[in-house]
């Protein structure tokens, strides 16, 4: 970890401390991916993956549903963080153009859960969209953190109350682009 003459913090492929390697990740994708096949065999679902920090779960968890089921993709963005490391309130949720959720089963696709506002806000909306049935999918949950409770249908991993960066996740629009999850130290 570095920090920039202008005090910023930024974490390079070889600084900051690795909490979940590339190799665990693909293995716990892969499960979750054969799991949501099992329980939506025969069936057409309708993924929405929230934008931007889903993005790289989704991507590999594309990969590994199984061919057979039949998926329709939208995209959402719900924010919570701004450009600080905690959570603001409240969510504000922005969807496409054209989605329809009316008598649809629906999967969530998020990065994280923390204090469970997100993902509540983002349940509510589908159900109030007609959702027929509404799952979540999160790369990460942090239980100590949750202030709501919420349902995690499919779970990539429980972590401590670190702030994380990595496969996706950003502090500030940065460091997305690392292939496994890293704690980012020296936070405010």
């Amino acid at each position: 970890m570095k920090t920039t003459a202008a005090g910023h913090i930024r974490v390079t492929q070889s600084a900051g401390r690795v909490l979940i390697d590339a190799s665990t990740i693909a293995n716990r994708v892969s499960k979750i991916g054969a799991m949501i096949g099992r329980d939506y065999q025969g069936k057409i679902l309708d993924v929405v993956v929230v934008l931007e920090g889903a993005r790289v779960f989704w991507k590999n968890l594309a990969r590994a549903v199984p061919d057979h089921l039949d998926l329709r993709v939208h995209y959402m963005r719900a924010s919570s963080y701004g450009k600080g490391s905690t959570p603001t309130r409240p969510v504000r949720l922005s969807e496409g153009r054209g989605i329809s959720l009316r008598g649809r089963d629906v999967l969530l696709v998020d990065d994280i859960v923390d204090t469970g506002h997100t993902a509540r806000a983002l349940l509510q909306h589908t159900w109030q969209r007609g959702a027929r049935s509404s799952r979540l999918a999160a790369f990460l949950s942090k239980p100590d953190r949750r202030s709501v409770p919420v349902q995690i249908d499919y779970l990539g991993f429980e972590i401590p109350d670190e702030f994380v960066v990595g496969y996706g996740m950003d502090y500030a629009g940065e460091y997305r682009a690392l292939q496994d999850v890293r704690v980012l130290e020296g936070l405010d």
